[in-house]
């Protein structure tokens, strides 16, 4: 089994690494191949709506002046995604808006690499706004047509500093709760093969 989570935030080792970080333990812990990939402060370009995705229909997209591709690359080959990104205004990242969109684009164009796999979405959040920026990752997950994983609340850690969501009691077991029912997802669509 093999998981990649996408970190969204430009801080290295912050909250939204941390919290990811929880979600993968339990899986690290039964086996799982994990990967973070920190796409936060990368400067992922936006979408332009070329369209070339679906012509081409190579599994990439043709602006290559980013890590995009490299990243949308490994969609093919892991049984499960999970995005965090902090909350930004209410939202994610720019950077993570900018991955979802190239990357809707082409995983659709291209045979949907991630339908029935494991997916879900954390934030890390000051105070308010987790939840529409949860909605936003949860939509493309939709799209992508995931299995969506949930926990004992909403997947969001509260903290602002780098490490205070570790402070955050309630959050944390939510975190972990989150990682393994991703593993007991996985586990039983990895059974249905």
């Amino acid at each position: 089994m093999k998981v990649l989570a996408i970190n969204a935030s430009p801080r290295k080792g912050g909250n939204t690494d941390r919290i990811l970080r929880m979600v993968l333990a339990p899986l690290e812990a039964a086996g799982a191949g994990t990967e973070i990939i920190q796409i936060g402060g990368k400067n992922i370009r936006s979408c332009t709506a070329c369209m070339s995705c679906f012509k081409n229909k190579d599994g990439r997209c043709v602006q290559d002046s980013d890590m995009f591709n490299e990243v949308v690359a490994r969609f093919a080959d892991v049984d499960g995604i999970i995005l965090g990104s902090p909350t930004w205004f209410a939202d994610v990242t720019p950077d993570m808006k900018a991955f979802m969109d190239r990357a809707g684009f082409v995983a659709q164009a291209n045979g949907a690499p991630l339908k029935r796999k494991a997916g879900t979405a954390v934030t890390a959040v000051r105070r308010g706004g987790a939840i529409h920026c949860l909605d936003t990752m949860n939509h493309w997950l939709h799209y992508m047509q995931t299995y969506m994983v949930g926990s004992t609340y909403w997947n969001m850690v509260f903290g602002r500093e780098p490490g205070e969501a570790e402070n955050d009691a309630e959050g944390v077991k939510t975190m972990r709760n989150l990682g393994e029912n991703f593993l007991a997802l996985m586990q039983a669509l990895a059974g249905g093969k």
